[in-house]
């Protein structure tokens, strides 16, 4: 199997590579995680403009209709350069209009940079079970009244509209009876609280007070949400696997430069054998995380369901260790430097901290794995 990415995937890389380290240096990236909004709006027009809002959108509504492996490559460098710009948070929303159909307008938008998305997905109870939905929304005049509360929606505060989970029927952890609307944020009765997370990107707390939207808001079908909101998420743990990847490869990068420059006793203590040894476990945890997210991206378009949830919670378990044993061994091997917020390294270890948390962490991929179908008849044990 080619393994190689292919020329237009590598362009994609390189624009951005070539963008982030004349333009969103890391100086540039404090400035901004700083500033009152959080996010700059030059940045996402210069992503718009390299095309990758574009990217993930069908050509039908003017994109290049990017595969999750495209996506693979731009997320490795958006973690690299620890991009805070509500990227993922917008690409995976447009995957949910694609998965539930219609909404063209809205992917035109997105294609074309003037519309960011944001999932609220998370409740306060939920942890990590998008199926334990508490929020509900009854039909109401033609359409429906949205009514709870989701917690730690990243970028809720910085988008123009919201892909809502919100149950229609069905007992609270029932996957039947799911349903998912797409939420302009100043609807009336949507209240939100924007705040900034440990890893400098930012995030909302969103309230829904007998919000009213149209049978248009619809993302899919009544009652039948719960199959495109696994399909996106494990979409969007995908993504989130390859960003870690591009955070990882960069901190170790770093880390193999301090021990080359870090003079003690007379020699860079690059040369103690003991660090090179810590050195050689955190590329093998690297490579061995590059290689289930490069199979999740691919199993990610397979249309096999079973395949897909296998190799995705199989990706997202075996990254989520690599990014705690690299992150750990990195921010040790710089000492007392690792932590603090002069240091790069220390924003791709709060990063990664915050990936192995998102849309499901280890433990709860690793049940997940598990559970499948198979498992306990040995069939990929």
């Amino acid at each position: 199997m080619d393994f190689n990415f292919k020329e237009e995937q590598q362009q994609f890389a390189d624009a951005l590579k070539r963008w982030i380290a004349k333009d969103y240096n890391f100086d540039a990236r404090r400035k901004i995680i700083h500033s009152d909004s959080g996010v700059s709006d030059a940045a996402w027009a210069t992503l718009a403009e390299l095309g990758m809002t574009a990217l993930p959108v069908p050509e039908e509504q003017g994109g290049f209709n990017g595969t999750a492996v495209d996506m693979f490559v731009v997320m490795q460098e958006i973690g690299r350069g620890l991009v805070v710009e509500p990227y993922f948070a917008t690409v995976l929303g447009a995957e949910f209009l694609k998965l539930g159909g219609g909404h063209s307008d809205l992917l035109e938008q997105v294609a074309g940079g003037g519309l960011k998305l944001a999932c609220a997905l998370g409740e306060k109870q939920s942890r990590h079970d998008l199926s334990d939905i508490a929020t509900t929304a009854t039909a109401a005049g033609g359409g429906y009244s949205i009514n709870g509360r989701k917690s730690v929606v990243i970028h809720g505060g910085q988008a123009a509209s919201l892909i809502v989970s919100a149950r229609t029927s069905g007992a609270q952890r029932d996957t039947a009876g799911v349903t998912l609307f797409v939420v302009p944020k100043d609807t009336a009765g949507v209240r939100v609280t924007d705040y900034r997370t440990l890893d400098g990107q930012r995030a909302a707390d969103i309230v829904f007070d007998n919000v009213q939207v149209p049978a248009s808001a619809l993302v899919g079908k009544p009652d039948a949400g719960w199959d495109i909101l696994d399909a996106g998420a494990d979409y969007g743990a995908g993504l989130l696997c390859a960003e870690a990847l591009g955070a990882m490869e960069a901190i170790f990068a770093a880390t193999l430069e301090y021990l080359k420059t870090r003079n003690q006793f007379g020699a860079p203590i690059g040369k103690f054998q003991a660090l090179q040894h810590r050195m050689a476990d955190m590329y093998i945890h690297l490579e061995q995380a590059r290689s289930m997210a490069l199979l999740a991206a691919v199993k990610l378009g397979s249309g096999d369901v079973q395949e897909r949830r296998r190799a995705v919670s199989a990706a997202k378990f075996r990254v989520g260790q690599a990014a705690k044993f690299v992150g750990q061994q990195a921010v040790q091997l710089h000492g007392g430097m690792g932590v603090t917020d002069e240091l790069p390294a220390a924003h791709h270890f709060k990063r990664l901290t915050m990936i192995e948390l998102s849309l499901g962490d280890s433990d709860h991929h690793l049940a997940r794995f598990i559970a499948q179908p198979g498992f306990a008849q040995g069939e990929f044990a």
